[in-house]
């Protein structure tokens, strides 16, 4: 019965610290998009 309990509630630990890798993840990229953007705006030639 031990090893059942442990079979299910290891798994399960590791599938809820991967939801908060894979968000801060997200929001590293979201970052990274923004600031290329910022930057390709200030690069077009001002009229």
């Amino acid at each position: 019965m031990k090893k059942l309990v442990i079979f299910i509630a290891l798994p399960a630990l590791m599938l809820c610290s991967a939801c908060n890798t894979i968000k801060g993840v997200g929001k590293d990229v979201t970052a990274a998009g923004n600031a290329v953007s910022h930057a390709a705006d200030e690069a077009k030639p001002k009229k």
